[in-house]
């Protein structure tokens, strides 16, 4: 496998991205906000502006109204035929997934961006033991540091897979170690929809996560019979609390103690309103508050930020009118529930951390698969710059992994890893000032994804035993990416190119609406042939 950074060897890297993103401020939003500064190089069809450091003076550079609609040269690294990638972390994994997505890489994404940028950690079990974990630490800081990571799935081992690996121990998940790092916020679970084709849900379905608390970090015990007691003593002192006090009479007993932070539930509660005001899905809290009363703060943070901030938008938008004009609280036994009954979909819901992993996971398979809903962690720098990690929903694909070593054919349908890649790109991209390049880059590989599933060229969980085998599939896309975003060489150009201050520009763009037959706002080779012939100033041969 290729591209393995450990925490012993990540310092012999030469390519080191930059520090933070160029708009790192305690003013930053939820959502990402426009940089005041763009990267390195910017190439735009009337002016090329070059600097060293990307923090130095703004670049005077802006898109170009030409002819019927806005065109964007994009950005490229001059000296090779690739779109230049900004800064991202990059976390592979193992086994299936891992496989596919540097068939990915090498297929799909190098031929055409340069990701020199980007830096590459491997959280497979071996290099975590190889390191004692400081991989995993270090893919930490350096989100941290970049705000924008791409994670493939990864194993968790067991103890049997321990000693099958020859491992000095059972790593934990590094997702509680991620999320506590990037101070995680929620964990937004969508599906994932394609044209033409029908899922499970006819609209969108969007959830969140809350991204810490819960079982996942509990403590626990096994006991006998006795007392127990569980205190709060206050940081800095004063009176403690009993929180609780209880006879156990049995001879064995599992004690368990956890809790629920709620101090970013507020920054939850603005995601996933402003979501879905902006979209149109009808919201819902998920508790169990009518049993577990220490539910009901969860609810009552998550109330007072809509009435507060968001209930008459939605009123006006018409989106409550089927909801009595206000926000619905679901019991988490009737979610299960809805869930299997709203396919129509066009709802939300938010919920605590198990609660949320429990109903996504129905929800991906009501959507036809894990496959076919996106996993992205949205987190805080402490100076207010958001953090956002994507993933696919899915794990590593074990089974999958056992055929393929065993020379049997395979096909994994690589859809949720891919919005997940795209989706960090695409937040790199708005954190440095690459958005009309790279955007335009990962909308092209989507529409090419979806077409060739739509098409009946997708893999066989999609297209039943005639579908492609997973390197088939890559392979397909890959040709017809080749024809969507040919690999051209460009030069860099010798001067600026100079303003058109003594040009007639409204004759000029004329004259292009003319050259531009079909409308696409950019001519081809054969419709500026036919134009130069029109405007009779077409090369003619010399008869050699």
């Amino acid at each position: 496998p290729r591209r393995r950074t450990s925490g012993s060897d990540r310092s012999k890297q030469t390519n080191k991205p930059t520090t933070t993103p160029p708009f790192a401020s305690s003013t930053a939003t939820l959502d990402s906000q426009p940089p005041n500064n763009l990267p390195s190089r910017v190439v735009c069809l009337h002016r090329v502006e070059t600097k060293e450091n990307m923090r130095s003076t703004k670049v005077a550079c802006r898109p170009f109204h030409f002819g019927r609609r806005m065109r964007w040269l994009p950005t490229r690294n001059l000296s090779t035929s690739k779109l230049q990638a900004p800064p991202m972390v990059y976390i592979s994994g193992e086994e299936m997934t891992h496989y596919c997505m540097n068939l990915i890489l090498e297929k799909w994404i190098e031929p055409r961006i340069d990701i020199s940028n980007w830096e590459f950690y491997d959280l497979s079990c071996k290099s975590r033991d190889d390191t004692e974990d400081q991989v995993l630490h270090d893919a930490v800081d350096a989100g941290k540091r970049i705000c924008a990571i791409f994670k493939e799935p990864s194993v968790t081992p067991t103890e049997v897979q321990k000693e099958k690996l020859g491992l000095r121990k059972s790593w934990g998940s590094p997702n509680g170690a991620m999320r506590r790092g990037w101070n995680g916020i929620t964990i937004s679970r969508d599906t994932i929809h394609i044209d033409g084709m029908e899922l499970g849900y006819d609209k969108p379905v969007y959830f969140e996560r809350h991204a810490v608390g819960g079982e996942y970090s509990a403590g626990w015990a096994k006991v006998g019979s006795g007392t127990l007691k569980m205190e709060f003593h206050p940081e800095g002192g004063g009176p403690s609390i009993l929180v609780d006090e209880r006879k156990l009479k049995d001879d064995t007993n599992m004690v368990v103690a956890y809790h629920n932070p709620l101090d970013n539930v507020e920054d939850l509660a603005h995601h996933f309103f402003s979501r879905c005001l902006a979209d149109g899905i009808v919201p819902y809290v998920v508790t169990k508050k009518t049993v577990f009363k220490w539910q009901e703060e969860f609810w009552t943070i998550m109330k007072d930020v809509f009435d507060a901030n968001y209930k008459q938008n939605f009123i006006e938008k018409g989106i409550l009118e089927g909801c009595g004009n206000d926000l619905q609280h679901l019991i988490s036994d009737a979610a299960t529930m809805q869930i299997i009954r709203w396919t129509s979909g066009g709802f939300g819901m938010a919920a605590h951390n198990y609660d949320g992993d429990m109903l996504t996971d129905e929800i991906a398979q009501v959507h036809r698969s894990p496959g076919f809903i996106t996993s992205n962690l949205l987190g805080k720098r402490e100076d207010g710059t958001m953090i956002k990690e994507f993933e696919a929903s899915h794990g590593t694909v074990a089974d999958m992994w056992e055929a393929h070593l065993r020379g049997e054919e395979t096909s994994l349908n690589p859809l949720g890893m891919v919005e997940a890649l795209i989706g960090a790109m695409n937040h790199s991209a708005s954190l440095y000032g690459e958005e009309p390049a790279i955007n335009m880059f990962t909308e092209t590989l989507r529409s090419v994804i979806h077409s060739k599933m739509v098409a009946g060229e997708g893999t066989r969980d999609l297209c039943g035993p005639s579908g492609l085998t997973t390197e088939q599939f890559i392979d397909t896309v890959g040709e017809a990416l080749d024809v969507r975003l040919p690999i051209e060489t460009y030069k860099e150009p010798q001067e600026p190119f100079e303003e058109l201050t003594d040009i007639d520009m409204e004759a000029v763009k004329a004259m292009f609406n003319d050259l531009d037959e079909d409308g696409n706002g950019a001519i081809s080779y054969e419709e500026f042939s036919k134009g130069l012939k029109r405007l009779g100033v077409h090369p003619k041969k010399l008869g050699f």
